[in-house]
């Protein structure tokens, strides 16, 4: 996962200041000496690795301790406070045109994950409540447009595109396409190359100053560290850009380039792609950021995913079904598949304050749920919905065609039927006005 080993050595060089009464400049520069070496192992920007750790040094030292708070606690904070600002202090939205369609105009070299980025993006603002248009502008890259089309199909967004003429005529009439449809927004992918290059940026220049868009969004490859900052540095350079995405944010990445882009260019970073998956986008913010890499977790992003995942009138339905004790496999199902939603178990876990850096070591089976799922879908709707019938074959057959062994469905059964009695306890807890009651004094 990304910042993996700047967090262990972030962490660990924060630790050594435990039980110290008060900062004292030898101590914080050791501290800081080692955080500076652990943000150039991650390939952060040497001048900005500096001037980071010149700042926290200078709020450092002298500090006296807070009454509730250690001194790596006070360190903790000051750090946490410095990458925050580092990272550009709060999310930067996306800003809106006045008029109709708000046009987003994507760039970025090959093998970033534009194009990807481009249907994300798309995804995301449908979510929002917006109707966004794709427009294919990437004519040399083979097979750039089909990718953007099946993409397309697979969020729901109509794209526009008029095979290998001209990009600049291909986005204008993907504008009027636009407003005849009644889509408010526009996303225009363009074309990569390999390297920066002047024939590259003519084109885009082209591009920007035809259809005058609202934003300009560089996507780089978080996994190529200080390279990415250099591309948003020239793209900037050359395009003003307004903001900047970061992908493979989720892969074995360093983590340098979300910690220099925005020092280094001064444009904010506004999405990150955390995976695979076309919902695997989150919008930006520095302190989240800032928390995860200090081991201090995520709430507020996880709080978001729950709420996107789980639906609120099922949520009601099944808190109206533990109240009447009538909980079933069926529902047992559901709350899997809305889990399922939220993200891979490690990237869930890894948002608990304290969690993460105790798991990096443990392998955690994204497959776990893979299992029960198979052994409640392989059951008939009377089964799952009573499940005291299934006698010993019903469950032979329940093993043999969920590809799983008898034991698996026992336990699989026993786990339900645990579940079952803890509703009953907290129902008639409630009931007895909050006491619970104990099998012994």
């Amino acid at each position: 996962m990304a910042f993996e080993g700047l967090s262990d050595k972030l962490q660990g060089a924060l630790r050594k200041l435990t039980g110290k009464g008060k900062l004292t400049e030898q101590n914080v520069k050791e501290a800081m000496r080692e955080v500076r070496m652990a943000l150039l192992e991650a390939d952060v920007n040497y001048v900005v690795a500096k001037d980071f750790c010149k700042k926290v040094q200078e709020r450092c030292v002298g500090h006296d301790i807070l009454e509730s708070l250690t001194a790596s606690q006070q360190v903790m904070k000051i750090v946490n406070e410095e990458m925050t600002n580092l990272m550009g202090g709060q999310n930067a939205k996306l800003t809106w045109s006045s008029g109709v369609p708000t046009i987003y105009m994507l760039c970025g070299l090959q093998g970033a994950g534009k194009t990807t980025m481009a249907a994300k993006l798309a995804l995301w603002l449908s979510k929002q409540g917006k109707k966004p248009m794709l427009a294919a502008c990437d004519i040399y890259r083979p097979a750039a447009i089909k990718q953007l089309q099946v993409l397309g199909e697979q969020v729901k967004c109509p794209v526009f595109e008029k095979g290998t003429q001209d990009p600049v005529k291909t986005a204008l009439e993907a504008i009027e396409s636009a407003r005849y449809y009644g889509r408010d927004v526009l996303i225009i992918d363009t074309a990569g190359r390999l390297h920066i290059d002047e024939e590259l940026m003519d084109e885009l220049k082209r591009v920007k100053d035809a259809v005058k868009p609202q934003e300009i969004l560089l996507v780089v490859d978080a996994m190529t560290g200080q390279d990415a900052v250099n591309v948003a540095k020239t793209f900037d350079e050359k395009l003003s850009i307004n903001g900047v995405i970061l992908t493979k944010l989720d892969g074995d990445t360093r983590g340098g380039a979300a910690l220099s882009v925005r020092e280094v260019t001064g444009k904010p970073i506004k999405f990150s792609g955390i995976g695979e998956k076309l919902s695997d986008i989150e919008p930006f913010h520095p302190d989240r950021m800032a928390s995860r890499i200090l081991g201090m977790g995520d709430m507020m992003t996880l709080i978001e995913k729950a709420q996107e995942a789980f639906n609120e009138k099922e949520v009601d339905k099944l808190q109206r079904k533990t109240k009447v004790k009538d909980l079933t496999l069926e529902d047992f199902l559901d709350q899997m598949q809305q889990m399922k939603k939220m993200g891979s178990l490690q990237s869930i876990l890894s948002m608990l304050p304290g969690v993460g850096s105790q798991l990096k070591d443990v392998d955690i089976d994204d497959n776990a749920m893979k299992k029960p799922e198979a052994i409640i879908r392989s059951m008939t709707s009377r089964e799952r919905r009573n499940p005291q019938i299934l006698n010993a074959s019903r469950r032979k057959r329940i093993a043999a065609g969920s590809g799983t062994t008898v034991q698996d469905v026992n336990a699989l059964i026993r786990q339900f039927e645990q579940a079952q009695n803890m509703m009953k306890q907290m129902s008639s807890m409630g009931k007895r006005g909050g006491r619970m009651k104990m099998p012994f004094r």
